[in-house]
């Protein structure tokens, strides 16, 4: 492996490990403020989304049909591109119903956690954990072969999903440190679960290392697609919407769209 490969290899893991960091910060957050500020989340989280749809089909998406294109011509590269897409959908399909994301609110005071017995906290609050964790695999992979075929999406994307995993961290840390009134282990619960991202993404590319190839990558971007577009629909915006109180969902989803548009077009320059 040449020094230029190994140098990509390590940004992208960097890159990578940032973005699932953030659920530690979402951690953190916990302790630092009284209950987060829901207006705020709403729009952070429709940011995110509407970022993640954008990057993920006017970026990725084409990246996989070009890399098609480049194997199999004009016509087969892009239904094969479009079959990519489609399976991602249908992988993050079959792990949410595997192991389902738990859609709880996210406020220090909601009477959820206030009305229930430690015990129950506890149980929940580790289910969250393992729910988000298994979740956060395919994010780490998307973000790691995104940053490594081409930083200018990278980046972008790792942001949004950076955006994406501090309320995460927050759902993980609330009923934990309830449950153990240990802010200490509320906030390594959190920071584990971010670290399946960069664990995820070593994973994969050990696995498909000895098989990337102009085909393997449009697989792989076709399938992040459909993974990224699937979270920020399923996940991001209905949360946005249940924390909204007026049109904080709409704004955050357009302003996150038009950050990325903007993010990429510098990046040409």
């Amino acid at each position: 492996m040449d020094d230029i490969a190994l140098h990509n290899i390590l940004v992208a893991l960097a890159v990578t490990t940032a973005a699932g960091l953030a659920t530690g910060l979402g951690g953190l957050l916990v302790f630092t403020t009284k209950t987060p500020n829901a207006r705020m989340l709403a729009f952070g989280l429709a940011f995110a989304g509407g970022a993640m749809v954008y990057v993920s089909l006017s970026e990725i998406l084409n990246k996989s049909i070009a890399s098609f294109t480049s194997v199999y011509g004009d016509a087969q590269g892009f239904s094969y591109g479009t079959l990519a897409f489609l399976s991602g959908v249908m992988l993050i399909v079959l792990i949410d119903r595997l192991v389902p994301n738990p859609h709880e609110r996210l406020e220090a005071d909601d009477p959820f956690f206030r009305d229930h017995n430690r015990e129950y906290i506890k149980r929940v609050g580790l289910l969250t954990a393992f729910a988000i964790t298994a979740h956060n695999f395919p994010e780490g992979l998307a973000t790691f072969f995104a940053t490594l075929e081409d930083p200018g999406v990278g980046l972008p994307l790792a942001f949004a999903i950076a955006i994406h995993n501090i309320p995460e961290g927050i759902a993980i840390a609330v009923p934990v440190y309830y449950a153990t009134e240990n802010k200490r282990y509320a906030f390594i619960a959190s920071l584990l679960s971010g670290l399946a991202e960069p664990i995820g993404a070593i994973l994969g590319y050990a696995v498909l290392a000895p098989f990337l190839s102009e085909g393997m990558f449009g697989a792989l971007f076709g399938i992040i697609a459909g993974v990224m577009v699937f979270l920020a629909l399923d996940e991001l915006l209905p949360a946005a919407k249940r924390y909204a109180k007026g049109h904080e969902t709409v704004y955050g989803l357009v302003t996150g769209m038009a950050a990325l548009a903007i993010s990429l077009m510098l990046f040409k320059w």
